[in-house]
């Protein structure tokens, strides 16, 4: 029978999901804390973890986060366990790759419901989840040197459409009805919190494909695409997007190792906003706009981007990130002139940000 591990601190919570669990038919075992929760899951490799949110020593979003980095872990079904059923704290815990996310107090059947599901998707292998997409693409070799890039093919002789700077491309919360491409300008993705604030998931720049995450899940769009600046997108209906997947098989291999090899890059801005440092914040973020639009001389070239848009990417209130900025130049890593960043001392910045 499957082993089950279950991470929980409350000594009756946790009695009664091995009393469930164990009269189901399952192979149980358990850890009090997610330091050792962390220590079974990379020793015994149980078929499907459960883990509460608030534990002692790591919660579950550390307990997650660290998981999915180990080679061995990073596949094992992962059921978040929490008595907070905010929408904020089920979007943290799902982006951060969590399969299933349930509230206390709980249905046994909707646990067991759940348990089902999750290990029959690990049986079949025929609906991988998207954060776990990008270990199955890396072991396929699909790479054929006389074939075009299907990605030029699905761009080629699109409609353009424009959008104005802070014009919404898509919403949170719709459904997608087609795949854009970026053929000129930046945007940013973001989602707001419990507190209005926006925080900023991803940016955008030319070359870029957008939307394409809740296409490939067919789920409704978990964040907010806007314009930074005039932008220009080539519009790829969703069912010539669908048409390459379904009828040739070497370009979709193709397409989904190409359009997944940023999801680790989504998953760790996330992580930073969660548990970095202020100062690290801002210093990942200036590093961010940096590498993303490819400033060569950052010396002499400018960050032309906004302290809203930085802060949102940062994680952080725009006045916190004001006086980081102050310190940062009073440091003289950076320069300020005219609203403009220039950064002056990279290793050092770079440093700051690890």
């Amino acid at each position: 029978m499957p082993t089950i591990l279950v991470i929980e601190d409350n000594l009756t919570v946790r009695d009664n999901l091995v009393e469930i669990l164990r009269l189901a038919g399952y192979d149980v075992i358990v850890a009090s804390d997610g330091k050792q929760g962390i220590m079974m899951a990379d020793t015994l490799h149980p078929d499907l973890i459960i883990c509460d949110l608030s534990l002692p020593i790591f919660d579950g979003y550390v307990v997650l986060q660290i998981l999915s980095k180990n080679e061995s872990c990073c596949r094992i079904p992962f059921i978040l366990l929490t008595a907070r059923a905010e929408r904020s704290d089920v979007r943290m815990g799902m982006n951060l790759g969590a399969d299933d996310y349930i509230t206390k107090p709980f249905d046994p059947s909707e646990l067991l419901s759940s348990i089902e599901c999750q290990l029959k998707k690990v049986e079949s292998h025929r609906h991988p989840r998207l954060n776990g997409m990008k270990n199955i693409i890396s072991e396929i070799d699909v790479h054929d040197s006389n074939t075009e890039d299907p990605l030029k093919e699905l761009v080629r002789d699109r409609n353009i459409k424009i959008f104005k700077n802070k014009q919404i491309i898509y919403q949170e919360g719709n459904y997608p009805s087609c795949l854009y491409y970026i053929v000129k300008g930046k945007i940013k993705t973001f989602v707001v919190d419990e507190d209005g604030k926006d925080l900023i998931t991803e940016l955008c720049s030319e070359g870029d494909f957008l939307g394409y995450a809740a296409l490939l899940e067919r789920t409704r769009y978990v964040d907010t695409a806007e314009a930074i600046g005039e932008v220009e997108l080539a519009i790829i209906p969703i069912e010539d997007f669908e048409e390459v997947l379904l009828n040739d098989s070497a370009m979709r291999q193709r397409i989904f190792k190409l359009l997944t090899q940023n999801i680790d890059e989504k998953e760790v801005q996330l992580l930073k906003i969660a548990y970095d440092s202020l100062r690290k914040k801002t210093a990942d973020a200036l590093l961010t706009v940096y590498r993303k639009y490819n400033i060569t001389d950052y010396r002499n070239v400018g960050l032309k981007f906004s302290r809203g848009n930085l802060a949102a990417l940062a994680g952080v209130p725009k006045e916190s990130l004001a006086r980081t900025l102050a310190a940062f130049r009073d440091e003289r890593l950076i320069e300020l002139r005219s609203g403009i960043i220039y950064i002056r001392e990279m290793d050092r910045i770079s440093q700051l940000s690890k």
